[in-house]
């Protein structure tokens, strides 16, 4: 059997529908009450692909002025899990209408914070997809 290979199908552009900029705002409106008081901005980003893994992350990028310390990214996996504007269920179900006919998304995984710096904290999220 041959190695499903659906990686061309989340273009930059395919990534941000999934997860627009917007959902920043919105995300830190739902927690503080004022998005102005979230320290960091989250984008989703296509990784890569692993053979039936589809491997993107959450990119948390340091906002001007704010501090991006593990203490504030470190719990997010768990919150992110169950938050309703980030939403990963329907994330997995947008890439499963994305994979078409090609291949479904039969579930998910989100890992733990990486620190890459002190001005980007990364959170893994894999989508485990089969053939259709």
């Amino acid at each position: 059997m041959t190695q499903l290979d659906v990686s061309d199908l989340f273009t930059q552009e395919k990534v941000e529908a999934l997860f627009p900029a917007t959902k920043t705002d919105d995300f830190f409106e739902a927690l503080y009450g004022d998005a102005s008081e979230g320290a960091y901005d989250i984008k989703l980003k296509f990784d890569r692909q692993e053979n039936s893994q589809l491997v993107f992350e959450f990119h948390l990028t340091k906002r001007e002025g704010k501090c991006l310390v593990c203490s504030l990214t470190h719990g997010l996996p768990e919150v992110f899990t169950r938050h309703p504007i980030i939403n990963l269920k329907g994330i997995a179900q947008s890439i499963d209408e994305i994979l078409g006919d090609e291949a479904g998304c039969k579930d998910w995984e989100i890992g733990a914070t990486q620190t890459v710096n002190s001005d980007l904290h990364t959170i893994p999220v894999i989508f485990n997809i089969e053939p259709a």
